[in-house]
Formats: structure tokens, sequence, C-alpha cells
């Protein structure tokens, strides 16, 4: 869940505005030619905000845009975007771009743990008439190069998801096998096969990890971060952004020489593992599942209490701040009552489209779980601000206390990458560099290579 709730106190800031939000899946852009005067207007707006002198930005604005971000709401959303995302490292050069018919000019700005598109709408009066900050638009990057050494050996794939494809790594123990096998399913927002925030690599830990136990690990671009144009400006579900290419990576990897088909488990991180347990359901063929801080709140309400801790940790606790709280917890409140509201009658949170959150009101991950059958492992760091022991974690341990099928396990000053935390926790910690604690990796291996054979 780590890219949204980065920057959910910032969607909170400008939530309301109009005119500047983000969004897990922004509309998509596509290449145009910039006029050079209106490129030119662009530059100086964000040269403004960069200076900080954001009275005279937003007078470079229409009277709707200035209306919706006076009151210090420009000054509130630009300084916290450094202190939710670390320091900001490059601001590129303004390009042209079309999106949703309409010519934008679009710079990316680069901070320690995300990249943000800044796009600036400018009239041909010159006035700014739009500004939005949404995830950066990025080409998927080069598939990893594939490792071997003398205990493992990586092959480049490509899985097929409903005519989707998703490039992916196989990391295969070296042998014969067949070996025991994982999926590895990320949280939410675009994610490259290695869930790479920053500096960190926890998925590719993983896969190294386990495959020096004599455990293979399939991992792939997810969807949203391989083809987001599939999702973009569309109803879509979980079903579409996590569950059906999890499903689709467990197929291709138990159709793999060297797997043992009755032995491929599905290990799930945040978003991923609130939703193994769906994944679980749709296919009782996996083995197991492993659950690595697994979201057992409702996902709006975790949003909510993330973006007070942020709130709090960043200093951001003036009059806008507390209004643009408050104004997510009408969103909250809204999604709660999604079913019986009119279809576009408000904003929703974080951007997603009402088919979303009726989908996840409709789940309950704890409740799923104790339906299913799969054995489960579930792994939490105490100091994981993202998922919380005292607001999560209990939750899992009261519903499955005394249970033999399931084990749970909590790790001290590990964060949500399941990586050492600071004190306090906070965004600044996924900047620094780190792997994956071997405890963890060595408790998983040794519950995979434990497990029973055969379907459950």
């Amino acid at each position: 869940m780590k890219r949204w709730v980065v920057i959910a106190l910032v969607l909170a800031l400008v939530a309301g505005a109009g005119y500047a939000w983000m969004r897990l899946v922004p509309p998509t852009a596509s290449p145009a030619t910039a006029d050079p005067q209106q490129a030119r207007r662009a530059e100086a707006f964000l040269d403004l905000l960069d200076q900080g002198r954001y009275d005279e930005a937003l007078a470079m604005g229409q009277p709707a845009l200035r209306e919706a971000l006076a009151g210090g709401k420009l000054r509130e959303v630009w300084e916290t975007l450094p202190k939710q995302l670390g320091e900001r490292r490059t601001r590129s050069p303004v390009r042209g771009e079309t999106v949703g018919g309409r010519p934008v000019l679009t710079s990316t700005l680069q901070f320690a743990l995300v990249a943000l598109d800044a796009r600036v709408v400018v009239e041909p009066d010159g006035q700014v008439s739009g500004f939005r900050l949404v995830p950066a638009q990025q080409a998927v990057a080069a598939p990893p190069e594939p490792v071997a050494t003398d205990r493992y050996a990586e092959t480049a794939l490509t899985i097929d998801s409903a005519g989707i494809g998703l490039p992916a790594t196989l990391t295969l123990p070296t042998g014969t096998g067949p070996w025991p096998a994982a999926v590895l399913v990320h949280g939410s927002g675009p994610h490259d096969r290695d869930e790479t925030i920053g500096p960190n690599k926890p998925f590719r830990d993983l896969a190294h990890g386990l495959a020096e136990h004599g455990i293979a690990v399939l991992r792939y671009d997810k969807r949203t971060q391989a083809a987001p144009q599939t999702l973009a400006g569309n109803d879509f579900t979980v079903d579409q952004e996590v569950v059906d290419d999890a499903l689709a990576a467990v197929a291709a990897l138990r159709a793999r020489p060297g797997i043992d088909p009755d032995r491929v488990f599905v290990v799930g991180h945040s978003l991923g593992a609130m939703l193994a347990p769906r994944i679980g359901e749709r296919d009782p063929r996996i083995a197991g599942l492993v659950l690595l801080a697994a979201p057992a709140m409702r996902l709006e309400d975790t949003v909510v209490r993330q973006s007070r801790y942020l709130a709090g940790l960043a200093g951001t606790s003036g009059a806008d701040a507390q209004a643009a709280l408050a104004e997510l917890e009408r969103q909250r409140d809204t999604v709660k009552q999604l079913a019986d509201r009119p279809a576009g009658d408000a904003p929703l949170m974080l951007g997603l489209p009402r088919s979303y959150w009726l989908d996840l009101n409709a789940y309950d991950p704890v409740a799923t779980a104790r339906r299913i059958r799969q054995p489960l492992l579930v792994l939490q760091g105490a100091a994981d601000y993202q998922v919380t022991p005292v607001d999560d974690f209990v939750l899992w341990r009261n519903a499955f206390d005394g249970d033999a099928r399931a084990r749970l396990v909590e790790y001290p000053r590990l964060n949500h990458l399941f990586m050492p935390a600071g004190d306090p926790p906070g965004p600044a910690d996924y900047a620094k560099p780190g792997r994956v604690e071997d405890e963890v990796i060595a408790d998983i291996a040794r519950w995979i290579v434990a497990a029973p054979s055969g379907s459950p």
C-alpha cells in the first residue's frame, strides 16, 4: 500500500480543488508538440512554486484556479511534497503531452521515494487553467539482468493475463527439482517486479533469498506498471488490478519445468496480502498463503489513519491541513455509504472508480481467510505505521488464535518493507538502502518447505 498512503496527505490537501489531485491510475498521456510560448509559461509557473512565490504563481491562473488553490492551499501542497516523499532530486524541463484530447505541459518531479508528473494546462492567452499532480507516467524499465549463482539462476518470462503481457522473472534453484514455488503479489500502486521503492527492492530480496533455500520464485511487473492504459479512465476492481494477474502467474508457474505443481504458494505484500485470501479462494489448488503486512481494516479507514499519522510526522497541523483531513474523512464516509448513493455525486477517495470501492466494500479479508482451507503464514513488522500491529495484526491474531492452520509472527523494529525502521517510523525510512531481514526470509522458507504437498 506504500504509494497510495505516502501521497495520501497530499491528496487530501487538494481534494475538492478540482484542479490538482493524485490518482492511482492517472489518465494516460501521449507525446505532443509543445507550443513554445505556453511551455515558457508553464516553466515560469513551476519556477515560482520552487521559489516560494505562491501568490505570483496564483496570479498566473484563471479565476477558478486561483479560487480553488487560494488560502495557502498551493503552499501547503508544494511544501508538503518533500516532507512526505523525501527530498526532491530533479525537475525535468516541461514537455508537450495530450491527456484526454487536451494539450498539457508536463514536468517530472523526482523525489527520493517516487516520481510525480506536474501537469500544467496553459491557455492560448497565457493563463494557467489547470494544475495536477499524478504518479509519473514512466516507460517500463528495462528488465533486470538475469542473475546466476551456484545456488540459483534467473530466466526472463512474459505472463499472459487475458491478453496482457506482464514481463516477469523466474528465479529457479540450481538442481533438478521439482521445487516448491511462490508467486509474489505486490502492494497497491504501480510496481515493477522487484516492488522497487526508493533504493529498496523487497521482492528481489525475497526471490533471491527464497531461492537460496530451495524455493522457486516468480515475480512480475504489475499491470499498473506494465500496462496502465488498460485501467486508466476505466471502471475497474481489485480483480483487474491484482487478482486476475496473480492467478495467471500461478497457472504459468505450475506449467514450468522443475516446478512441483501441487506446491505453488502465493506470497502477498500489503494490498497483495489483503487479497491473498481471495486469490486462494479463486484457486483452491494453491498450496498455501503467506501474508506480509496484511491489512485487516477497510482501506478507506486505513487511508485516513495513515494520513493523520503522516500529517503529525510532517508537522502539517495548520487549519488548511486539518480542513483537508476533514475532507478526506468525508470521502471515507462517502465510500462507506457508496451502495446507497447515486453515481458521481461526490469525489471518491484516491481518485479510484466507484466499481473499485464497491468491490472492496463487499470483501472481508479475515472472514475470507477463515472460510478457505489453505494454511496461512501471517507476518507483521512491529514498527509498521502503514499496516499496524494494533489496528490490523491484532485482528488476524484474534481470528486465528489457536488455529493450527495459521502461524502468526511479529518482528520487532521492522517496518512495512520488513526492513529496519526509523524512530519514529516514516516515509524517510524507504529512502534508505536496506534489504528484507534474513530472519523473515528464513521463516517463510521453513514454512513453505514444511507445508504438506497436494491441495489443502
